[in-house]
This record gives structure tokens, sequence and C-alpha cells, in this order.
């Protein structure tokens, strides 16, 4: 005797969840179910026992990342929070935090940053949502997702690898790593050492200045 197939009203009555958490758990494999010809989704009456009986689908924890290189542009860091707090929601995540941090994405040592290694080498979370891939570091972003993987934890970038219009993060950040160079060669606080940095800073104006002549 063949097994009965549930539709989807049904289920959602019996689960007590809606429709759009039905067909998202199923697109993401977390519960089972068979396609009509008609291309409707039928779910096996065991599939529903299973979940009732106490292996219910496992909640994804998720938290939330952001940075700006600067105080002034703390709008658009309250712009990354409320559009990646509805993302989460859509995606049906429990947020366990929200990171925030106004530094340089080459510092190492902001503090939400460490925070959120802690959160994964502790094992409590599945998932780190970001806007931009260099909200979380400038550069070795896959050495920082190897990372992550080793505990179970992915990364998701909503919209790509880097904001379009970072230009003058960029600048800032090109600076920050001339600044550092600098220091190494000649000592933080040496003669020469200011004189590179206001040299490259001056350079950096030159090119802007140019630039926006020649457009």
């Amino acid at each position: 005797m063949s097994e009965r197939l549930l539709r989807p009203k049904e289920v959602c009555e019996l689960l007590g969840v809606s429709y759009t958490t039905l067909r998202r758990w199923i697109k993401e494999g977390r519960v089972k179910a068979v396609q009509t010809i008609g291309g409707k989704y039928r779910i096996p009456e065991s599939e529903v026992r299973r979940i009732l009986s106490g292996a219910e689908v496992r909640e994804i924890r998720a938290v939330i990342y952001t940075r700006v290189s600067s105080s002034d542009q703390e709008d658009s860091l309250e712009r990354q929070i409320q559009y990646l707090t509805q993302y989460c929601i859509s995606r049906g995540y429990k947020v366990v935090d929200i990171l925030s941090d106004v530094a340089s994405g080459l510092k190492t040592d902001r503090r939400g940053l460490l925070k959120l290694f802690n959160y994964v080498a502790s094992r409590q979370v599945d998932v780190v949502v970001v806007t931009y891939r260099d909200r979380l570091t400038k550069f070795g972003f896959e050495y920082l997702e190897y990372f992550f993987i080793q505990y179970g934890v992915r990364i998701e970038t909503v919209f790509g690898e880097e904001l379009k219009n970072a230009y003058q993060e960029l600048v800032e950040d090109l600076i920050e790593i001339v600044t550092s160079f600098a220091g190494k060669l000649y000592g933080m606080r040496s003669h020469r050492k200011k004189m590179l940095v206001e040299g490259f800073k001056k350079l950096v104006e030159e090119v802007e200045k140019g630039s926006g002549e020649s457009s």
C-alpha cells in the first residue's frame, strides 16, 4: 500500500507554519517532498510524523555583521542592520546577535569581528550574514571563509564582493597600509615616516584633483 501524500495546506495546518515557511523548508531540503506532473508539492505523511515526533526542522542560527570605516557613515551602518535583519526574517533565520564595527576592513582587532570569532569557535552560529564580502575583511576573505567552514559555519554575502561606490573607503585603506609600512620602516614616531605618509596623501589629492578636471 502506497504512502499517503498530503497537500501543503494540510501540512501547514498540522505543523502550525505558513505556506511560505513550508515552501522554503522544501527548497532547502529540510522537508522531503515530491512533485506532481503539474509541479505541485505533496508531502509524505511519514515526513509530517517525523517532525511532529520531535525530530523538528533544525533552527538556523544567524549572526549579522555590519561595518563602516568611519563614524560619519553611521547612517549606512543602520541601513545595513535593517536590511540584513529583514533578510534573516525572510529566510527564517534566528538572529543570535547583531555585530557592528566602525573601523577599517584592514584592522584585525575589531571588537565586533573578535566577538564573531568567539561565536564561530564555540559553535553558537550556523550562518554569518553580511551585505558585501569586504564588510568582513578587505583581504584574505577565502582564509576567513575556510576557518568558518571548519566549525560548520557558512558566510552569506547578500550583494556580492564589495560596494561599487566605495572609493573613499579604498583611499583610506591605502593610506592606512602606507602608514603601517612606513612605521615599520622608519618607526611610528619618526619624521621620515610622517613625511612619507603626508607625501602619499598629497599624491592622492593631486590624483583626485586631476581626475575631477579631466571629467
